[in-house]
C-alpha cells in the first residue's frame, strides 16, 4: 500500500485518492440550476454510468439553451388559453356579423328591385351602333337580330351661304316611336342639296323624294327614323346620315311588332 504525504493532499494541482466505486464529484453551476442538476440523479434512481453521463450532459445543454434565450431579451410564454388579439374593424361578435350580412342582403334585394323596375317591358328595339346591329325584343326574348347601318359621323360644311355645318351622327339614349308611315316620302333637308352640290329649292314640292326610305318608317324625333334602304349591300357599315337603315325583310318584322310609344334604345 502506498502512503501519501499529508502535505501533498492539500496542495493545489495534485490528485487525492478516493475509495473505489465512488464517482468523482464534478463542479456544478451556481444557483437553482445547480440544485436541479444535483437532484436529477436522485429522481432518476440508480442509472448506469454511461446513461447517467448522457442525462447530465443533456441537462447542461438545456441549461445552456435557457441561458442563451435569456440573453436575447425576449420573453417566451405559452399561448394556450390566451385569447386572440382583436382585429381592427372586425364586427364585435357573431351577432354583429349576422346583422351586417342581413343588411347587405336587404340592400341587394332593393337594387335588384330597382333594376327590374327600370328594365323595359313588352316589345322594344335596341340599336348597337358599334356593331351596327338591331335587336327587336319582347321582355327578355330576342324576336329579331338584324344587320343595320347607323350614322357615319362624317362632317359636312357649307362652302357658301350661311357656312353651316352638319355632323351625321346617330343620337344615343332612350327614344320612343312618335309616328309610323307606310311608303314614306322623304322631305329632303338642306344638307341633302348641299351634299349633292345643288341649290336649295324654294318650292317645298321640290324637296320630296319617293321610294328612298323603303316600305316603312318609324320616326323617333328630330328627323331621325328607322327605315328601309336602296343600298342593302352597305348594311353593317356606319354610312347613314343619322337614321337607322334596315333591310327590307327585317324592316317588315320590325313593323309587324311596332306600335306608337314603343321604346327605342340606342347606344
Amino acid at each position: 500500500m502506498t502512503t501519501l504525504d499529508p502535505s501533498q493532499a492539500s496542495q493545489p494541482g495534485t490528485a487525492t485518492a478516493q475509495p473505489a466505486g465512488e464517482a468523482s464529484s464534478a463542479p456544478t453551476p451556481p444557483g437553482r440550476f445547480s440544485r436541479l442538476v444535483r437532484r436529477l440523479p436522485a429522481r432518476l434512481g440508480p442509472v448506469p454510468l454511461d446513461r447517467r453521463s448522457a442525462i447530465v450532459a443533456a441537462s447542461f445543454a438545456a441549461v445552456a439553451l435557457l441561458v442563451a434565450w435569456a440573453g436575447t431579451g425576449y420573453v417566451y410564454e405559452p399561448l394556450a388559453g390566451q385569447p386572440p388579439e382583436p382585429v381592427a374593424g372586425a364586427p364585435e361578435g357573431a351577432r354583429a356579423l349576422k346583422s351586417a350580412i342581413s343588411r347587405e342582403r336587404t340592400r341587394e334585394r332593393q337594387l335588384r328591385s330597382r333594376l327590374d323596375a327600370a328594365a323595359p317591358r313588352g316589345v322594344f328595339v335596341v340599336i348597337d351602333q358599334t356593331h351596327n346591329r338591331l335587336y327587336l325584343k319582347r321582355d327578355d326574348e330576342v324576336l329579331l337580330q338584324a344587320v343595320c347601318s347607323a350614322g357615319s359621323g362624317m362632317v359636312l360644311k357649307e362652302s357658301g351661304g350661311k357656312k353651316r355645318e352638319w355632323v351625321f351622327d346617330t343620337p344615343r339614349g332612350r327614344f320612343e316611336v312618335i309616328s309610323m308611315a307606310q311608303k314614306p316620302v322623304w322631305k329632303k333637308p338642306d344638307w341633302a342639296f348641299v351634299e349633292e352640290g345643288e341649290p336649295i329649292p324654294k318650292n317645298p314640292a321640290d324637296r320630296l323624294e319617293y321610294g328612298t326610305l323603303g316600305e316603312y318608317a318609324l320616326y323617333f324625333g328630330n328627323g331621325y327614323m328607322i327605315h328601309g334602304t336602296l343600298y342593302e349591300r352597305l348594311l353593317g357599315r356606319a354610312v347613314s346620315h343619322g337614321c337607322i337603315r334596315v333591310g327590307r325583310d327585317d324592316l317588315r318584322k320590325v313593323w309587324a311588332n311596332a306600335r306608337l310609344g314603343m321604346p327605342i334604345f340606342i347606344y
